[in-house]
């Protein structure tokens, strides 16, 4: 089994510029895990303390926020295409 991985620019300077990754990860603590095995950096930005993605960083399953589809305990399908999507806020009102 395998997913694409995609990744936004912010996240390309921890990755030595690869923008998609394959991974065999069947679930969302898997792939945490899988993307700070294979990029150490990018995986101190993603985990907290406790190895969990941390919470502003949101993931689409195939353009489907993950939270709709049940979290954590969501089974990944071959194929599959994964965003992880930052937040990002700020300006002024």
């Amino acid at each position: 089994m395998s997913i694409k991985v995609l990744l936004p620019t912010a996240f390309v300077r921890h990755t030595d510029g690869v923008k998609k990754v394959d991974s065999a990860a069947t679930n969302l603590p898997g792939l945490v895990d899988d993307l700070g095995v294979k990029f150490p950096a990018l995986g101190a930005h993603i985990k907290d303390e406790q190895g969990k993605l941390r919470p502003f960083i949101n993931v689409y399953v195939n353009d489907e926020d993950i939270r709709f589809l049940g979290g954590e305990s969501h089974t990944f399908e071959d194929g599959d295409e994964i965003m992880l999507i930052p937040s990002i806020a700020g300006g002024c009102v």
